[in-house]
């Protein structure tokens, strides 16, 4: 018989400890920070930035000055090295701003004795592993409603940071209802066990100018199997609800079909707008949602993105 927990509200939060570097951490909860790496540097060999000359802000390269060109653009210091007139080029990054949300409610505490590690501890690896994966290709990635887009070396870091000190996100099942800009990405990690209508209008007010999404529904083995027998209590932990279950095989009839019915729902409100479904699984690799997610990210923009990977399961 599978075991099972939910992890208090203070197990949900990454720690004061995500915000040092990988080598200093020593708390609790180090291995979110040390396994979202691992998960980045598995997925990192698959994708790549795209550079192109352009009127970016970062040195990319000197060519030779082309005839009708404006004498303004000559670097007279590299161009006195050898006689000959140079053009600085500039880098244009073909960088997309990419937004990501974890869920961190109190059934995203739920874990079973199947399951590798909680919902919200694999939530949280995997956004920490996308956001060091694709800025590692030159994507700008934020937090929504906590940071605004950026590439920095240090990302892993400053979002563990955020989210730790983000004491309002423990309540939130969904993520704050705003529009994102045009040809913006968004990337939704939770259970999504949240009235379908309420879900539909969060993604979209989200999409209203154009962004695309991509959901990644986490769920626990048991939450889908429901491997119970005989008498049973059930607990809704975020309304506090307890249910007493005289045959639980039976009730499980009726609860995958509800849960069948629900993930179809969800789904229906993402297809709607073009947005992609991932289901994982909490007793299977965090990389292959990873790898999944990166894909589909690549083919929503027609290939024309740097992002490469190889296709999760």
């Amino acid at each position: 018989m599978a075991r099972v927990r939910t992890l208090p509200e203070a197990e949900r939060v990454p720690g004061v400890p995500h915000a040092l570097a990988a080598h200093e951490l020593s708390a609790r909860l180090p291995h979110l920070m040390l396994e979202a790496r691992r998960v980045a540097a598995s997925v990192s060999h698959g994708i790549h930035g795209r550079r192109r000359a352009g009127p970016g802000e970062s040195f990319w390269q000197f060519r030779p000055f082309m005839s009708g060109e404006s004498a303004s653009r000559v670097d007279w210091r590299r161009s006195a090295r050898d006689g000959r007139l140079y053009v600085r080029e500039r880098e244009w990054e073909a960088a997309h701003s990419i937004y990501l949300w974890v869920d961190r409610s109190a059934s995203m505490g739920f874990v079973s004795s199947l399951a590798a590690q909680s919902k919200v501890e694999r939530a949280l690896v995997l956004a920490l592993a996308l956001s060091e994966a694709l800025v590692d290709a030159g994507e700008r990635v934020g937090l929504i409603g906590l940071a605004p887009p950026r590439a920095s070396r240090n990302i892993v870091e400053r979002f563990a940071e955020l989210i730790a000190k983000d004491s309002a996100g423990q309540d939130a099942d969904l993520p704050a209802a705003e529009a994102l800009p045009p040809l913006s990405e968004v990337v939704l990690v939770s259970d999504f066990l949240v009235e379908p209508p309420a879900f539909d209008a969060v993604v979209g007010q989200l999409a209203a100018r154009g962004a695309r999404g991509h959901a990644i529904m986490i769920v626990d083995p048991v939450e889908e199997s429901f491997p119970f027998t005989g008498q049973a209590e059930l607990e809704e932990p975020e309304a506090g609800l307890r249910l007493r279950i005289g045959d639980a095989a039976r009730w499980g009839e009726d609860y995958r079909r509800r849960i069948a019915a629900h993930r179809e729902a969800i789904g229906e409100a993402l297809r709607r707008r073009g947005w992609t479904l991932t289901l994982h699984h909490t007793d299977r690799p965090a990389s292959e949602a990873a790898l999944r997610v990166l894909t589909q990210l690549s083919a929503a923009r027609g290939g024309r993105s740097g992002l490469v990977a190889a296709r999760g399961g």
